[in-house]
């Protein structure tokens, strides 16, 4: 299996709903911030290139995740805007680019690396799913086989597309050839005037690209906005310690 692997870490995020004034990343899970308990299990996979997106304000951030390099995203317009400001550092990366948010410190090697497999047969992209006992408001994957149709949004979900109990955890893979490509025709014509990274998949099908997903353990994927989630956090890491 080809071993060309990047990672690009979502870094920006306040810790306003945390009652917090360090940023959210920057949290401690089991002691240590939750980016690295990402940043260890991407050095343990000997990934070549490691970019943190990180605020106008977010040293403490960079000072994390030295050696490693950053990027910063000065104003705060959607995920996938977010992703772009890594296309300085990684706009001639040949291989699998993995997108992870900042607050999932526990997604193993293990899922990780099932992510890369997949864009190595020939997937361009690849998201990551999980299939709580309950969706709640979670995005949907709509799978027809092995292949993502699309992604859809709660609020924008009908009926029988709430039924799915599919879910988006937001991390995703893509093959670093078309990454910035799919970014580029990522529009903001919605509510919010933000630059979704959930709108991959459908820029994607509209090039002529394969999407597909793959299911990770629900406490893998978990992340945390609220102290409450941070607690369970704590919890979710003792356990998938012992798998």
């Amino acid at each position: 299996m080809e071993k060309n692997i990047a990672a690009i870490i979502l870094g920006a995020g306040k810790g306003t709903r945390m009652k917090s004034p360090l940023p959210k990343v920057m949290m401690p899970v089991a002691g240590k911030p939750m980016i690295k308990h990402i940043i260890n299990t991407l050095e343990n996979m000997n990934v070549n290139e490691i970019v943190t997106i990180i605020s106008p304000d977010g040293d403490l951030v960079k000072q994390e995740t030295t050696p490693y390099k950053t990027a910063v995203q000065q104003e705060q317009l959607g995920t996938g805007h977010a992703v772009k400001c890594a296309k300085e550092e990684l706009k001639n990366f040949n291989g699998a680019v993995l997108v992870i948010f900042g607050d999932t410190p526990l997604i193993t090697q293990n899922t990780f690396l099932k992510t890369v497999e997949k864009i190595n047969e020939g997937y361009q992209v690849v998201v990551l799913g999980f299939k709580p006992q309950d969706p709640l408001r979670y995005g949907r994957l709509k799978m027809e086989g092995n292949t993502l149709k699309s992604i859809v949004e709660y609020k924008d979900a009908t009926p029988q597309e709430r039924e799915i109990n599919f879910c988006n955890s937001g991390c995703m893979g893509f093959d670093g050839k078309y990454l910035f490509d799919i970014l580029d025709k990522i529009g903001n014509d919605n509510a919010s005037k933000e630059y979704y990274l959930t709108d991959a998949v459908k820029v994607a099908w509209d090039m002529g690209l394969k999407c597909t997903a793959i299911e990770g353990n629900c406490k893998e994927v978990a992340s945390a906005n609220t102290q409450e989630e941070l607690a369970l956090l704590e919890e979710y890491y003792k356990e998938i310690k012992s798998w």
